[in-house]
């Protein structure tokens, strides 16, 4: 038996483990440079705001309504998300992460009263995290989804689903007649892996809701749509067609963009970004035990500013060995920069990808042609690794523990000289302090 735990509107719920105020009253999360809201409370979705709904079309009910906004804080969602996969995993052998509010568990071979153990492990998170969460049961992944999604509705719509079903739901443990009404009650479009445009689709061909997809014809719906598709009918009659990955692969790319928060016109300025998105995406390298062989660099002016200069910058540079090196990244990247920046354009965005990754353990065997060696010394490129391995980890392990930034490049600092606001920053004119992860911003209690 597999189960989906979810967080229950994650970003919100963690702005009111720190926020008692906001308990209750209708709150949105606004994304990077406070633009969209990308999270909203179940009091902000009754008064009708959508998602990813510009933020200037919905602040008027700041007065009317009372609508509270709050700038992304994603350093603590990850952390309080951490916490709480680690809570998870104490009641099942298995887990695979899905998301930063989801993960399913795997049960086999765990005996009991699985919807008791799923209260009780629910319990656990809100006692000692303070996130509320919902549960799903069933024997695939595509049922453990969909009985989540009854979980949630019925404690959030009273009256959508049966009442019982509410928190935690086991769709294995309901008869087939039973299952069959909760499929009739449930739209296409609300199943896992199904979305607008292959809603719209089904729905043109008569299949509206779940229990009719479930009854369509496999062989159909694999030549008409796909075979994900079929996969996902399967699993809705109970044949396991995705097995749970506790050990995912690592991602073959990692990104790491931002839009700056004001234009920058400075090639310094773009330096220190682009210095800080390669460390950035260095330590997630490191991480998932990786090195990169390119690197990827780009900076744009804004389209959408019609009067300005236009100029799209867009390199990747070839690596001579793969690294998980943040000083040879940064110094890639911020090269990148010199010998392409054009002066006299308002850059709006900039990013850096780490490409072509490998595991940290193969090691690319030549001569050290390109290393610092001195005369009559024997170098070896193994040997230079471990130590670069060694300072890295020292690194990742300083900011750790005294916070991130405690140790960077030092251009990572070029116009900003370590200030915490640098001039290309996105803007979060409304961010609440990072509880957990920073010393100076930790909650006084005062009794």
């Amino acid at each position: 038996m597999l189960a989906l735990v979810d967080a229950n509107n994650m970003y919100v719920s963690c702005e009111r483990v720190f926020s008692p105020r906001l308990r209750g009253r209708p709150v949105v999360v606004l994304s990077s440079n406070d633009g969209a809201c990308i999270a909203r409370s179940n009091e902000a979705k009754a008064l009708g705001v959508k998602m990813a709904q510009p933020w200037f079309q919905v602040r008027h009910l700041e007065k009317t309504q009372g609508l509270i906004a709050v700038s992304a804080n994603f350093e603590l969602y990850g952390d309080m998300s951490s916490r709480m996969m680690a809570i998870e995993a104490r009641y099942a052998p298995r887990q695979e992460i899905y998301s930063i509010d989801e993960s399913f568990l795997d049960f086999d071979g765990v005996r009991g009263d699985l919807v008791a153990l799923c209260r009780d492990m629910r319990a656990a998170i809100w006692r000692e995290v303070g996130l509320p969460t919902c549960v799903g049961l069933g024997p695939t992944k595509t049922l453990a989804k969909f009985a989540n999604h009854v979980a949630k509705e019925a404690e959030r719509k009273p009256g959508s689903y049966p009442r019982h079903l509410a928190q935690v739901c086991n769709v294995g443990a309901i008869d087939r007649p039973a299952l069959e009404e909760l499929f009739a009650a449930t739209e296409v479009g609300d199943i896992w892996g199904i979305g607008r445009r292959i809603s719209a689709k089904l729905n043109e061909s008569g299949i509206r809701t779940v229990r009719e997809l479930a009854h369509s014809d496999a062989a159909m719906l694999r030549k008409q749509f796909s075979v994900v598709l079929e996969k996902t009918l399967l699993e809705l009659r109970g044949v396991s067609c995705m097995a749970l990955d506790d050990q995912p692969e690592g991602r073959q790319q990692i990104l790491v963009s931002r839009s700056f928060g004001k234009a920058v016109t400075s090639i310094d300025g773009i330096v220190e970004a682009v210095s800080e998105f390669a460390a950035r995406a260095a330590e997630k390298l490191r991480q998932q035990g990786s090195m990169a062989s390119a690197v990827n660099v780009f900076f744009t002016t804004s389209p959408f500013r019609k009067n300005d200069r236009q100029h799209e910058a867009n390199v990747t540079i070839p690596l001579v060995r793969p690294t998980a090196d943040t000083r040879h990244l940064v110094g890639a990247a911020a090269g990148a920069v010199h010998r392409l920046f054009r002066p006299g354009f308002s850059y709006a965005k900039a990013g850096v990808m780490l490409m072509d990754l490998q595991a940290a353990g193969v090691q690319q065997a030549e001569l050290d042609l390109v290393g610092d060696v001195e005369p009559g010394s024997v170098d070896t490129v193994p040997a230079k690794s471990s130590n670069q391995a060694k300072l890295m980890a020292a690194m990742d392990t300083l900011n750790r523990r005294f916070g991130r930034d405690a140790v960077r490049i030092a251009s990572q600092t070029a116009v900003s000289n370590g200030a915490e606001t640098r001039s290309w920053s996105v803007r979060q004119e409304r961010r609440t302090p990072r509880y957990t992860t920073r010393w100076a911003e930790m909650p006084w209690v005062k009794c």
